[in-house]
């Protein structure tokens, strides 16, 4: 576990600088649309792009820390094993749809690259933002299949 989270780690740092820079990049573009005239070209479509990936990004350590809504109205007042194995079975469920997503959009980044298809404005291919998301969301579905199978006790990290 101590691997998936240093790679969930490593995506999160990723998604930040990705974050970083697309507000960077907006604050100049607006900077300049508002005093110059000058604007980058197509900086909706990075953002977009990039914020598409980042969140992706940041999914891994979501799971990894258990950052995830938990609804436990109905069970704060059930025994620990009840709450873990639902816990567990939560977690089962999130790897499943995670494992899923993550096969639907390599599917749709496969599509994307054969199609060529591009951004509007830039023409950047489509593919690369699949290709950004799928590991995302692969590993994601990886850290909640080893949390369903380990339970939560040895999982994620303290900070």
């Amino acid at each position: 576990m101590k691997a998936l989270d240093t790679l969930a780690r490593l995506c999160a740092v990723l998604a930040g600088l990705l974050l970083t820079v697309i507000t960077l990049m907006t604050c100049a573009s607006l900077v300049g649309r508002n005093t110059t005239g000058w604007t980058i070209n197509g900086d909706i479509e990075i953002s977009a792009f990039a914020a598409g990936a980042a969140i992706a990004l940041f999914l891994p350590l979501c799971q990894v820390r258990r950052g995830n809504i938990i609804v436990d109205f109905f069970t704060t007042r059930a025994r620990a094993s009840t709450q873990a194995a639902l816990d567990r079975l939560g977690a089962a469920l999130l790897a499943a749809a995670m494992g899923l997503m993550a096969w639907r959009t390599a599917v749709g980044g496969i599509s994307a690259f054969k199609s060529q298809a591009g951004s509007m404005m830039l023409g950047v291919p489509e593919w690369w933002v699949y290709a950004a998301i799928v590991p995302a969301l692969a590993l994601t579905a990886l850290i909640a299949a080893v949390q369903a199978v380990q339970g939560f006790e040895r999982t994620g990290s303290s900070t």
